[in-house]
């Protein structure tokens, strides 16, 4: 079994399930924090780093808190879980033959249906909590489910963390919309708390059937 070097610095502190229906999910007491120095934090396998039962759990409880405040329609909370030089991207997958899928997704710089900054996910937040977003009002029904959360590499006080996700959106009476795929994220340790400071969402599909793409992922 390898072992990935992990720095002492990186303590886990994140939201968990202590608060209040109707709480702000994102403002929850943070756990104890749990060093990388811990030698059972510090194992890998396959090049993945492997947390104890307390720093995963804190880890899955963001994502979960994250979910909730999508789903609630919080989108002005949900930024602030970013960093203010965060960079939020969603590239345009296209089908290729093997041997080709190092070109299956565009790259930075290139097309893509998300390249935004913390000023732009701000201006969108603001856009859906508003009366002016049309094809949000009257607002989707939607639901994010995310799974598979692991821990991949520790970069000082950054961590890079890799989920799958589902997403659904009903509108209206009748119209459904399924997103499936994969997200990175680089998390960052600010004031013993997580913040997303990159975000690469990749999505399983290569034709979009939805009518808009107006939310967040």
């Amino acid at each position: 079994m390898a072992t990935t070097s992990t720095s002492s610095s990186w303590n886990i502190a994140a939201a968990v399930a202590t608060h209040q229906p109707g709480d702000d999910p994102a403002a929850a007491p943070v756990s104890a924090a749990a060093s990388l120095a811990d030698p059972t934090a510090r194992a890998a396998l396959d090049g993945v780093v492997l947390f104890d039962a307390e720093q995963q759990n804190a880890l899955e409880q963001f994502y979960y808190a994250e979910a909730a405040l999508l789903d609630q329609h919080r989108f002005s909370t949900w930024v602030e879980l970013f960093t203010d030089d965060c960079h939020y991207w969603m590239p345009i997958r296209q089908t290729r033959l093997t041997g080709q899928l190092d070109a299956e997704f565009t790259k930075p710089g290139e097309i893509a249906f998300y390249d935004d900054t913390k000023d732009v996910l701000t201006i969108r937040a603001h856009k859906l909590e508003s009366a002016y977003a049309w094809g949000e009002n009257p607002p989707s029904r939607t639901r994010h489910s995310f799974t598979n959360i692991r821990p991949l590499a520790v970069d000082g006080d950054e961590l890079q963390v890799g989920m799958n996700f589902t997403f659904f959106r009903g509108s209206y009476d009748r119209d459904e919309d399924w997103w499936v795929g994969r997200r990175e994220d680089v998390l960052r340790r600010v004031d013993g708390k997580f913040r997303i400071a990159r975000r690469s969402i990749f999505l399983d599909q290569t034709v979009i059937l939805s009518r808009n793409m107006s939310h967040l992922f």
